[in-house]
């Protein structure tokens, strides 16, 4: 999730520098502030975004590693944060953010260039974000910075319920078959989009307990797998949703057991309904997932800069997040 505006002058900033876990307090503030603004300038005057679960903040910072980036204002606050991740040759932005007293002053336009050089000095040949598309000023902000808008990616649900069997789950593995197993789903998604690596998504979900990685076999051999994470998005809140960070199918019609496992191990852990976020090339995969009755619920708008498009697999799915 990302929010800009540009329109009004500010003090200047100094950065980047590396965000910290000690920060989050801070992050929060910002974060709430900016998005709350962001809402109530798009007509949703009622609207409070509350703050993130302090984990997830954590997972944003440790996964985007020399990625995290922050801003300061000359007091030392923080004015900006932008948590740029890698993904093997993948590359996205967010969640990132100008404190509203800053907005206007340029800092949104160098925070987005600077997370654009570091992906681009890392080697990312996919760099992209997602926005709300609703909000035609951060459409405009981003496409002015060379970003183009693609397609919707789609929110939808399906209610958590019971399997005739338990998935099989990467967390219940020792740390040997653990290893093995990421590597496994390594080379998955590589055969599928080269250049693909989730490993330390998974390895960081599996550390910090935020959820597990639900395995897929085919005669021995793994044909899937769902990196989801349980632990509530929102600070104080219980467990809501199951969210689908990665999916990984060798084929599309693999999609109908795998939900079936993602909804028993909802039903396990006390969460509510699993949440998948579909990009639009997947229409397939969407009307699946509609025929097994799941409702949509959100659209967020996934922006590519030109020149580093995100491409599709010529067979099977490869759904990456990119949101936290």
């Amino acid at each position: 999730m990302a929010g800009i505006r540009s329109w009004r002058p500010s003090l200047p900033v100094t950065g980047p520098e590396a965000a910290r876990v000690a920060d989050i307090p801070a992050l929060n503030a910002v974060f709430s502030d900016a998005f709350t603004d962001r809402y109530r300038r798009d007509g949703m005057v009622g609207v409070r975004v509350p703050n993130l679960n302090p984990q997830i903040w954590r997972y944003a910072i440790e996964d985007a590693a020399e990625g995290a980036m922050l801003w300061r204002d000359t007091r030392g606050a923080i004015a900006a944060f932008n948590m740029v991740h890698r993904s093997g040759v993948e590359g996205w932005m967010g969640p990132l953010a100008v404190r509203t007293d800053q907005q206007g002053s340029g800092t949104g336009k160098d925070v987005v260039e600077h997370g654009v050089r570091w992906l681009k000095g890392q080697g990312a040949r996919v760099i992209g974000l997602e926005t709300m598309p609703r909000t035609m000023d951060n459409i405009g902000f981003y496409s002015g910075l060379g970003f183009a808008p693609g397609r919707l990616t789609i929110t939808l649900t399906l209610d958590a319920a019971s399997d005739d069997r338990p998935p099989e789950l990467l967390g219940r593995l020792d740390a040997r078959g653990r290893d093995a197993e990421i590597a496994a789903a390594h080379g998955l998604t590589g055969a599928l989009l080269p250049g693909y690596d989730f490993s330390r998504e998974i390895e960081l979900t599996h550390d910090l307990e935020l959820g597990d990685t639900v395995l897929l076999r085919e005669r021995g051999a793994l044909a899937g797998f769902a990196l989801c994470h349980g632990a509530p998005l929102v600070e104080g809140r219980t467990r809501e949703e199951l969210r689908v960070l990665k999916l990984v199918l060798a084929r599309e019609d693999l999609l109908e057991p795998m939900t079936r496992a993602l909804r028993d191990l909802a039903k396990r852990s006390g969460t509510r309904r699993v949440a998948f976020r579909v990009q639009g090339e997947f229409a397939g995969l969407y009307q699946r997932l509609i025929a097994l009755g799941a409702r949509v619920r959100w659209t967020d708008l996934r922006m590519s800069l030109t020149g580093f498009p995100e491409p599709k697999p010529a067979a099977g799915v490869v759904l990456s997040n990119w949101e936290i």
